[in-house]
């Protein structure tokens, strides 16, 4: 039976194999990894790391490829399905031996996804990751750049790249109009205070075009005049944006700020 690919659900399926290679190196795939895979959609990731790995828990939204995925891995013993949303799910129950996110991310929610996993998804330590390019250039984006904003900035808080690896939009079925990029980032550690460090940058950077004080004020998180004086501490002016301050920056902002 043929599956059609959801748009609203930004189901782009991988289709190259080829391409599984590139992630099985990127992601360091060995025979005791424990992986939690997110968007298997017609599973050809998801089989290629049951060959690999111990474990796969695999997370799908479209209730329209359970029978399908049932069916390929019934005879997996190392493969869980769960179907429901990632975002919505308490995915660090549900895998809660997973030290690897192995996934080609659904487009739509594959920011946010990724941001979650960083302090929602502790046992973490690797993430490889399929995205569009765009959001694959934002992580390691310098600040007052076009492409800086608060994926930038949790992420290189919390990781470090390890690899990258350029996705042609043939290896997937249908083609997106986009590029897109396979990511691979190691955890480094959760800064103290990570909850309000994220809140603060969130917060920061949800009115761009507002100075930093004024976009904290206006998310009812400091005051203009607290902000100014955290910011004077920082050597930063008044008229400071978001943009402008790199990751460690934003740390001793929210310390100032608690």
């Amino acid at each position: 039976m043929s599956v059609q690919p959801k748009k609203e659900l930004g189901q782009h399926f991988l289709v190259d194999e080829n391409i599984l290679g590139v992630i099985g190196r990127l992601a360091a795939l060995s025979k005791d990894d424990a992986v939690l895979e997110i968007g298997p959609g017609l599973g050809v990731l998801t089989a290629y790391l049951s060959d690999r790995v111990a474990s796969v828990v695999a997370v799908e939204v479209d209730r329209q490829l359970e029978s399908r995925l049932r069916e390929r891995f019934a005879g997996c013993t190392n493969v869980e399905l769960v179907f429901g949303d990632a975002l919505r799910l308490d995915l660090a129950t549900i895998a809660p031996r997973a030290r690897k996110l192995v996934a080609n991310l659904p487009y739509n929610v594959a920011a946010p996804l990724l941001v979650e996993s960083l302090d929602g998804l502790p046992a973490i330590d690797l993430w490889c990751v399929m995205l569009q390019r765009e959001v694959a250039d934002r992580l390691v984006a310098s600040p007052a750049t076009k492409a800086y904003g608060a994926v930038s900035v949790l992420v290189q808080l919390v990781c470090e790249r390890t690899g990258f690896h350029p996705v042609a939009r043939t290896a997937f079925r249908p083609r997106p109009n986009v590029d897109s990029a396979l990511v691979a980032l190691r955890r480094k550690g959760l800064p103290d205070g990570y909850a309000r460090v994220k809140r603060v940058v969130e917060s920061a950077f949800a009115h761009r075009r507002k100075t930093l004080a004024n976009s904290l004020e206006l998310s009812h998180l400091s005051t203009r005049d607290r902000t100014v004086l955290a910011l004077n501490e920082l050597g930063r002016p008044a008229t400071v944006r978001a943009e402008e301050l790199r990751p460690d920056e934003f740390v001793t902002l929210a310390k100032a700020l608690v």
